[in-house]
C-alpha cells in the first residue's frame, strides 16, 4: 500500500479512519457509555457477514447488542417508529448505526426520538425548531459508514420521508452528531460498482453545492474544494476496483468532508432530488448525479466566480464554465450515471408537483440564485428531456 490511509482526528466529530479500525468499536462503546446498544442497519445488510462480524466483535467484548434492520433505502416514518419501539423494548442506551446514509439517518433519529413526546416533524430543519426537543435521554450514537456518500456519520441531521405527503424532511438537532465515526475502508470493499458510483456522486454534489453557496464560510469552502478534488481522483478508482483500499479511504474522507462543508448550505441539485426520491424511491446519490449538469447550467451566471477555482482544483486545462461542464458530463459518462430523469422513471406529468416540493425544500433557499416554482418546473423538464441547451 503506497499511501498512509490511517489517522484519527476531530473535525469536530471524532473520526477513526483506516483499515481494521472497526476493531476499536467496543472501546468506543465503553468510552461513551453504550453498555447495551441497538445496532441499526438496513434490510440489505442485515444478514450480511459484515454485520455478523460486527455483532460478534461487540458481544465478545462483553457488550450485549441487538440488531434493528427495518430500514428502507429512502427511510420513512414507519421505519423510525419501529426503531424507537425496538430501542425502548430492548432497554437500550445507545445506537450503533452501520451502513449507508439511510441506516445512519434512521439510527440517529432513533437516538433523538427515544427522548421525545412530540412528533419527529416538529424537529424539521426550520429556524430554531430543534430547540423544541427534550435533550434529556437523547442516546449517544456511534456511526460506522459502509458507503462513501451522505457523510451522515459527521452530520447533525437525518432525512426521513413523510409518507402521508410524500415529502423528504430534514430532521436537525446538534445532538444528532455521532460521538465517534469509524471509517474503515475494508467495510466498503464489497460495495458493488453501481452503489460506489451512486454514493460517490452524492459526496461530489455535497462538496460542489456547498462551495457554490453564497455566504462567508472560508472553512467550508476549503474543505469543499479539497473534497471535489478527492472525488475526481478516487471515485473512478473505487468504481473500477472495489478492493482499492486507498481509494475507499479517500472516498470516506470526501463523504465526511461534503457533510462538513454543507453546513454552509446546499442547492437545487438537492431541492429536486429530495422530492424525486420521495415520490419515485430513486437512489438519492444517483438522482443527484443526474441533476448535476442541469443545475450547473441553471446557476451558470450565479456561480461564475466559483468556476475558475473548481477548475484549477481538479486540474482542468481551462478555467471556463464550458470546460467545467464538459468535465462533469465526461465523469458521469465514465461512471455510468444516467443522463436524464426519464431514465429513472420520472414523468413529465409530475414536473409541476416536483417543482412545488422543490421550491419549499430547505435546500432551495441556499441555491446560488433563487428559483421560482416555474423555474424549478423548467429545470425538472430539462432534466427529464436531457436538454442541456446546447
Amino acid at each position: 500500500m503506497s499511501a498512509n490511509i490511517t489517522g484519527s482526528w476531530n473535525f469536530p466529530t471524532r473520526i477513526l479512519a483506516g483499515p481494521g479500525r472497526i476493531a476499536e468499536l467496543p472501546d468506543a462503546c465503553r468510552a461513551h457509555g453504550l453498555t447495551k446498544p441497538l445496532l441499526v442497519t438496513d434490510t440489505g445488510l442485515a444478514n450480511s457477514d459484515m454485520i455478523a462480524r460486527i455483532v460478534k466483535l461487540v458481544r465478545e467484548a462483553g457488550i450485549p447488542v441487538e440488531v434493528f434492520s427495518d430500514v428502507k433505502g429512502n427511510p420513512v416514518e414507519s421505519n423510525l417508529t419501529a426503531g424507537v419501539a425496538a430501542f425502548k423494548r430492548g432497554g437500550h442506551d445507545g445506537v450503533i448505526a452501520v451502513g449507508g446514509g439511510s441506516a445512519l439517518d434512521v439510527g440517529k433519529c432513533v437516538a433523538l426520538m427515544v427522548a421525545q413526546t412530540r412528533p419527529v416533524w416538529d424537529f424539521e430543519d426550520i429556524g430554531d425548531w430543534w430547540t423544541r426537543a427534550n435533550t434529556d435521554g437523547i442516546a449517544p450514537i456511534i456511526a460506522v459508514p459502509t458507503t462513501a456518500g451522505t457523510g451522515s456519520e459527521v452530520g447533525r441531521a437525518g432525512v426521513i420521508t413523510r409518507e402521508d405527503t410524500h415529502e423528504k424532511k430534514i430532521i436537525f438537532h446538534p445532538m444528532l452528531m455521532p460521538k465517534v465515526a469509524i471509517e474503515d475502508p475494508e467495510l466498503a470493499v464489497g460495495l458493488p460498482p453501481f452503489l460506489t458510483m451512486a454514493t460517490g456522486m452524492d459526496a461530489l454534489a455535497h462538496c460542489f453545492e456547498a462551495y457554490c453557496v453564497k455566504g462567508f464560510h472560508p472553512l467550508a469552502d476549503g474543505v469543499a474544494l479539497e473534497g471535489i478534488k478527492i472525488v475526481n481522483t478516487y471515485l473512478p478508482r473505487a468504481v473500477a476496483k472495489g478492493s482499492d483500499l486507498e481509494a475507499r479511504a479517500y472516498m470516506f474522507a470526501a463523504a465526511s468532508m461534503g457533510a462538513t462543508a454543507f453546513q454552509k448550505g446546499l442547492g437545487a441539485i438537492h431541492s429536486v432530488s429530495h422530492p424525486v426520491g420521495a415520490r419515485y424511491d430513486t437512489h438519492h446519490g444517483l438522482t443527484n448525479g443526474v441533476m448535476f449538469p442541469y443545475v450547473m447550467i441553471c446557476n451558470r451566471e450565479a456561480i461564475a466566480d466559483k468556476v475558475p477555482h473548481i477548475a484549477r482544483a481538479i486540474g482542468l486545462p481551462a478555467q471556463d464554465f464550458d470546460t467545467l461542464l464538459d468535465w462533469i458530463l465526461d465523469l458521469r459518462k465514465k461512471l455510468g450515471v444516467p443522463h436524464t430523469l426519464a431514465e429513472l422513471g420520472v414523468k413529465e406529468a409530475d414536473a409541476r408537483t416536483i417543482a412545488k416540493d422543490a421550491v419549499k425544500d430547505p435546500t432551495a433557499g441556499a441555491n446560488p440564485r433563487q428559483l421560482t416554482e416555474d423555474e424549478f418546473e423548467q429545470l425538472v423538464l430539462a432534466a427529464i428531456r436531457g436538454d442541456l441547451g446546447r
